[in-house]
Order: C-alpha cells, then sequence, then structure tokens
C-alpha cells in the first residue's frame, strides 16, 4: 500500500527527532564514515606523507642516561657532626636537588668543561634539512658581524637546556640525568659531565661554606673567651667581697646550718628521752614496793637485789602469820626487815630520780643552747643567701660562656678538619653510556601518531561536512526533513539537463544521448527504471484518488524538472496511454522551444481563445506524445492571472476528458508564484531537487510557505544523482544491483 504523506506541521519543524539508542548512533557514525570515506582517506594518506617527509629530513637523536642518588645512610668521615648541621632528606629536598641540577651553573660550568661554544650543533643553525632551512632564513636578516662569545654562551645554553632532561625516578631517592644528542658518544659524556659537575658544586658550595663557618667561627671564639673570663673574675670578686667560701662544692653557712640543724634534733631527742626518764621514775616512786617489770626496766641491780629480798622476806612473813600468828615475834622481826628493805629501794630511787633530773636538765641546757646557735646561723644564712642570688646569676652567666665558647671550638675544629676532608650525599651509580638505539624521531610512534593525527582530522573534517552539507542527498533526508516520500532517484547521465534546455541543444554533440528522450532511446538504464517508478506511484495513488493532472515543479531553475516531465510523459506514452504534456512555464518555456522550436502559438493563445487546441497540439510519431507549447510569452507580464483564469481551468478540464495523463512542466516555486495558482486544476505535484546541490532550507520554506502544495504532494524525485556517491549514502541505491541484474541485456550507463 502507497505511504501517505506526513502531515505538513512535520515539514514546519526545526530540527528532526533522532532515536538515542547506542544501535542508531553507532550506525549514524558508520554511516558517515562511509560516506566521507574518500576524505578520511585523503586526510590520512596526507599525515602519513607528512610524517614520512619528517622522518626522512628530521636529524636522528640519540639519549644518553646517568643515574644519582642521594645517600641517606651517608657516613661523615671520623663520625663527625657537620658545622651546617644534617639536613633530612625529604622528597622536598630530592625535588630541590632536581632543579640544583636544572640551573644555569651547572649548565654554564658543563659548557665551559667540554668547550660546547665552539660545537656546531650548540652554536649552528640545528640538525637536519629542516634546521638547515631555517638557519638560512635567519641568517638573512641576521646581521653579517660575528656574536660575541657572550650570544655563543647563551645560544649554547639554550640549545643545551633543550637536550637535557633532569627528573625523579617516581618515590625514590634516585635522579635520572638524560642528554639528547645527534652523537650518542657525545650524549653519554655530556650526561657524565653533568652529574660531576653537580658533584663538584655540592662539593665547592660547602667547601666555602664551611670556610666561611670557619672565619666567623674565629672571630666569635675570641668574643666567647673574653666574656667566658670576665665572668669567671666576677664570680670570684664577688665571692670574696661577701666572705663565700665553698668547701666541697656547698657554701660554709649552709654547711654549719646543716649541722647545726642536725645537732638540734639529736638534742631534743636526747631531752625527750631524759625527760621520759624522769617522768618514769617519778610514777614509781609513787608505788609502794615496785614491781619486777620496773625493775627490769631500771636495770638497777641494787633495786633488783633488794627486790628478790622484799619478795623472800614477804612470802617468810606470809607462811608465818598463817602458822603462828601475826603478833609473832619472828613475823614482826621480818616486816620490820621488809620496811627497812622497802626504805633502801625509795632511797635508791630517788637518788636514781636526781640522776634522771640532773640529765634531764643537761639536756635541756644542751638543747637551748643549739637553738641559739642555730638561729645565730640562720641570721647569717639569710644575709648571706641574698648575696648568692646575684653569685648565681653571675656563675650562671660565666658557665653559659664556658659552654658557649667549649662549642664553638669544637665546631671551629670540625670545620677545619672538613675543610681538608669535604664529602657529598650524591653518587652517581650508574654512569652513562653511548646509546645503540636512536631516541628519536620514533619511526613507529611518529607514524602512529599521523595516522591517529589524520583519523581524527579526518573524522572530524567528515563531521564538519556532514554538519554543513545541508542538501539532500537520501531518502531518509527527504522523509524526515519534507515529510514526503522519495518516489524515485535520477541518476545523472548525459550532459547536465540545463544545457537540453537551452538553445544549446541545437548543436549537441552526437556522440551525448538526448536527456529529454532518454526514457526511449535507453528504456533498460536506470534512469528509466527511476521513471517508470514514478509512474508506479502515480498508478498507486490514482486508488486513493483521481490522479489523471500531473504537474511537475521544482525549487530553483536547472533542477531537472522540465526533462523528467518530458521523459515521464514519454515513458507513459509509449506504453500506449494517451498523454498530453503541457508546457506550463510561461516565464521560460524552455521545453518548448527544445521540442517545438518552430511553434508560433501555444497555450496561452489557446486561453485567450485566439486559436483551436487542436491547431497547436503536435504529435510525436514514434511514442505518440502530444505536445502544447507555451506560446509566444515574451511579452506577458503577469503569469498567474493567466494559469489562474477560468479559461485556463476549463481548458485542463477538456483536456481531461481528451487524454489519460496531462502533465503540466510548472515553472520553479522560489522564483515565481506561478505553481500555487494552479493547485485547484491539480490532482498531484511532482516535486523535483537537484541530488547534492539544493538546499534543504530553500525546499522546506517554498514547501511551508505553500500548503496547498503541500496537500497534493504526490513525492519527490531527487534528480541528478552521482551513483557512485550515492552508495556511499545509501548502499541499496548502489549501481552494483541494477547492473548485475540488467548484465545479461548489455546495458551500459
Amino acid at each position: 500500500m502507497l505511504q501517505v504523506n506526513k502531515p505538513t506541521s512535520e515539514i514546519n519543524r526545526d530540527f528532526p527527532e533522532a532515536d538515542g539508542s547506542p544501535s542508531q548512533t553507532l550506525s549514524f557514525y558508520l554511516d558517515i564514515i562511509r560516506r566521507q570515506f574518500p576524505t578520511i582517506v585523503a586526510i590520512v594518506s596526507a599525515s602519513i606523507i607528512l610524517a614520512l617527509l619528517y622522518l626522512f629530513t628530521a636529524a636522528s637523536m640519540f639519549t644518553s642516561t646517568a643515574s644519582m642518588v642521594i645517600d641517606t645512610r651517608k657516613v661523615q668521615l671520623f663520625q663527625q657532626q657537620s658545622v651546617l648541621g644534617d639536613v633530612a632528606i625529604d622528597p622536598a629536598t630530592v625535588e630541590t636537588q632536581v632543579e640544583i641540577l636544572k640551573s644555569e651553573n651547572i649548565s654554564l660550568a658543563v659548557i665551559r668543561d667540554l668547550h660546547l661554544i665552539e660545537d656546531p650543533e650548540f652554536t649552528g643553525s640545528g640538525g637536519g634539512l629542516l634546521g638547515a632551512v631555517v638557519g638560512s632564513v635567519i641568517g638573512l636578516f641576521s646581521p653579517s658581524s660575528a656574536p660575541s662569545e657572550f650570544e655563543l654562551m647563551r645560544k649554547a645554553l639554550e640549545r643545551f637546556e633543550k637536550g637535557r632532561t633532569i627528573k625523579r625516578l617516581g618515590l625514590t631517592y634516585v635522579m635520572e640525568i638524560g642528554f639528547t644528542s645527534k652523537d650518542p658518544a657525545k650524549a653519554a659524556r655530556i650526561a657524565n659531565a653533568i652529574a660531576d659537575a653537580y658533584i663538584v658544586d655540592q662539593l665547592e658550595a660547602k667547601y666555602q661554606a664551611t670556610r666561611r663557618a670557619s672565619v666567623w667561627l674565629q672571630d666569635r671564639i675570641k668574643e666567647l673567651r673574653t666574656q667566658a673570663s670576665v665572668a669567671q673574675k666576677a664570680v670570684v670578686d664577688f665571692k670574696t667581697a661577701n666572705n663565700i667560701v665553698d668547701t666541697g662544692g656547698r657554701l660554709m653557712n649552709e654547711q654549719q646550718l646543716a649541722e647545726v640543724n642536725s645537732q638540734l634534733v639529736l638534742a631534743h631527742a636526747s631531752t625527750a628521752e631524759a625527760k621520759a626518764r624522769l617522768d618514769r621514775l617519778n610514777d614509781i616512786l609513787k608505788l609502794d614496793v615496785p614491781d619486777a617489770n620496773v625493775t627490769d626496766a631500771l636495770k638497777n641491780d641494787t633495786i633488783v637485789k633488794l627486790r628478790g629480798q622484799y619478795v623472800d622476806m614477804a612470802s617468810k612473813e606470809s607462811i608465818w602469820s598463817a602458822k603462828y600468828g601475826r603478833d609473832h615475834l619472828a613475823a614482826v622481826n621480818l616486816r620490820t626487815q621488809m620496811a627497812e628493805i622497802k626504805k633502801n629501794i625509795q632511797d635508791e630511787l630517788k637518788r636514781i630520780q636526781e640522776s634522771y633530773k640532773s640529765d634531764y636538765d643537761i639536756a635541756v641546757t644542751r638543747e637551748e643552747a643549739i637553738k641559739s646557735s642555730l638561729a645565730n646561723v640562720v641570721s647569717e644564712s639569710q644575709l648571706t643567701n641574698q648575696a648568692q642570688i646575684q653569685l648565681r646569676e653571675l656563675e650562671s652567666n660565666a658557665q653559659s660562656y664556658q659552654a658557649m665558647y667549649d662549642n664553638f671550638l669544637q665546631r671551629y675544629m670540625e670545620s677545619v678538619q672538613q675543610q681538608s676532608f669535604p664529602i657529598t650525599e650524591a653518587r652517581v651509580i650508574s654512569a652513562a653510556s653511548a646509546p645503540l638505539v636512536k631516541s628519536s624521531p620514533k619511526s613507529l610512534i611518529v607514524l602512529a601518531g599521523a595516522v591517529l593525527a589524520g583519523l581524527l582530522l579526518g573524522f572530524g573534517s567528515a563531521m564538519a561536512r556532514e554538519l554543513t552539507d545541508r542538501v539532500f542527498r537520501t531518502t531518509g533526508q527527504i522523509e524526515e526533513q519534507l515529510g514526503s516520500n522519495c518516489v524515485a532517484i535520477l541518476p545523472a547521465v548525459g550532459v547536465p539537463a540545463s544545457m537540453a534546455l537551452t538553445d544549446k541543444l541545437a548543436r549537441k554533440d552526437p556522440l551525448q544521448p538526448d536527456l529529454l528522450r532518454y526514457v526511449v532511446g535507453n528504456p533498460l538504464s536506470r534512469f528509466s527504471e527511476a521513471v517508470r517508478s514514478l509512474k508506479v506511484a502515480v498508478d498507486l495513488n490514482s486508488i486513493v484518488r483521481e490522479n489523471r493532472v500531473l504537474a511537475v515543479t521544482s525549487t530553483l531553475p536547472n533542477e531537472g524538472k522540465s526533462t523528467l516531465s518530458t521523459n515521464l510523459a514519454q515513458l507513459i506514452a509509449h506504453g500506449g496511454a494517451r498523454v498530453i504534456l503541457v508546457d506550463a512555464d510561461l516565464r521560460n518555456p524552455s521545453l518548448s522551444r527544445a521540442l517545438v522550436p518552430e511553434a508560433q502559438a501555444g497555450l496561452v493563445d489557446v486561453v485567450a481563445q485566439k486559436v483551436q487546441l487542436e491547431d497547436v497540439i503536435t504529435v510525436d510519431p514514434q511514442t505518440k506524445l502530444a505536445m502544447l507549447p507555451a506560446g509566444a510569452t515574451s511579452k506577458l507580464l503577469h503569469t498567474n492571472e493567466i494559469l489562474a483564469s477560468k479559461p485556463m481551468r476549463d481548458l485542463v478540464a477538456v483536456l481531461r476528458t481528451k487524454y489519460d495523463y496531462v502533465v503540466l512542466d510548472m515553472p520553479p516555486m522560489a522564483p515565481v508564484v506561478d505553481v500555487r495558482v494552479t493547485s485547484p486544476f491539480v490532482d498531484s505535484f511532482v516535486f523535483v531537487v537537484e541530488w547534492g546541490k539544493t538546499k534543504i532550507d530553500v525546499v522546506r520554506h517554498n514547501l511551508r510557505g505553500a500548503p496547498e502544495i503541500q496537500d497534493k504532494l504526490l513525492g519527490v524525485v531527487l534528480n541528478k544523482a552521482d551513483t557512485k556517491l550515492l552508495s556511499r549514502y545509501e548502499s541499496y541505491h548502489g549501481r552494483y544491483y541494477y547492473r548485475k541484474y540488467y548484465a545479461r541485456y548489455g546495458c551500459v550507463e
């Protein structure tokens, strides 16, 4: 079933809706690559050619590298501490050393040591053909005088820094020193020279720093020696003035105070002990007879012996009193003796009491004397302490100056030793050697980069061409942009159609085909097959509505509408139908000039009722196609009024009764408005678009402004299509299938 044209609103939209699925996106880019494949191949080829030219003209460069490490486990000679102090090796320190290696001091030292200003590679025009050309061009504009040594040095330094590479390897303490040169041996020699210059620079820097520190230390030591002597003399003078004497590291008054205080403690203990003995003895005297524990405590032999006698007599008296009574003479005598012994014990205790009291008085007196002495010592010590505060300050100053003097003296001795034995933390762990393989240009990388750049540039150019190619090339564009069917694609054959519709047709080359009768002369050509597809679309559309009056138009002139209308009419007529071809392009009746150049009257005269229809119609003897020329139109000003007139509609009605098909060759829509006025009596319009030339915006603008034509639009015909290029846009429209099918007929386009 014939596809119905899309609504007018779809033509008025600004952009078509696209499917954003990955498969559709991939297909979209693959289609672009297929269509723009020659452009991509050309750009990639140009990139490869440029890369090959570069490889053939560029000088070969060789890179040699040396490795240097900053030793974090350095061993100082004689285990001495550096005068400048040991700086911790951290990542920042390594990066600092990398920058030192890149400094001009190191570079200039290498340039001087190796006499690189005399090397043409560093002061010449550069390597390779390109460098020679650039040097020659610069030489034309530079002064003829010889450059100075400073200029040569700066130029050599610039070339040197371009060829030198310094980098840290990962997170290690290893630095890689590389140099690139045209001579591999020279590259190795310069890389090693950079490492040596760095080590020498570090040693020289440390030597100079140590020497400057030694000079400064000498002056500082002299000052500290004088200051220490003055401070010590001040301490001695102050002790003499304040009678401060040291004994065993302590002041005399401090030692006396400690001794008196110790004696006071002992005296106080002795007094307490004597008083305790006296108080205990007083308590014993209050008893009649001391018990055994008291006598044992006193440790007195007399009292112990009397106590024993008293206990024996008390035992006998108790026995005798019980046996003979208390009044017995023996009992009375025993009690008398017991009383005598008791008195003796009391007398002995009193004697001991007097002795204890005497000891207590002596202890109290001694304690008071020691307290008095302590008070005197404390008084003297308080006076001494006031002076001792100032003494401590003087001693502290003296000790500080002495410590500083000793420290600076030690550092000075170390600096003197380090001047004789300089060391550095850096050492070469891998010396540079002459490389065997060039480092640049890398042929594979350059070619791969050229191919990649060519692909990117080619794809970018392809995308740019696609985005700026706002013309019709595919049936899909017709359907998306215009909302209409593409009923046929006519290939470009023979001479351009525009040439066939001009006066040059009379002088046409006999070897070129007659485009106006191409379907008759080449019935099996692809062009004829495309016209047949248009005829089929007309017949199928007739099922829906009457489709006998066909108008062929285009947007701009020279798009091939006249060629199509003529060939369509001849094809239908050659098939046996009654067909009349009417040249309705009253502004430019090129079809009449080409087919009926001798006609004096035509459509204009019939509408004006000056002649009869039968008098101006000509019939092709081969196809039986009737032709109604335009007539004399040179003086017409309002051709649209003629086409919109009632006689014109009546004429078309008459033609409907006499012919099966009426084909109208209409003027283009953009220059004139004649096409729009014919919509009342035209059944269907066939719109011709030139393939790869007619702008999409122009066609959409004209169709958007003519809705009456859109409603009766049968379809769009892509004319003058390049079949070779067309296969890149839509492979199913390529020439391969047509040639394969008609090969047995010997048909060649």
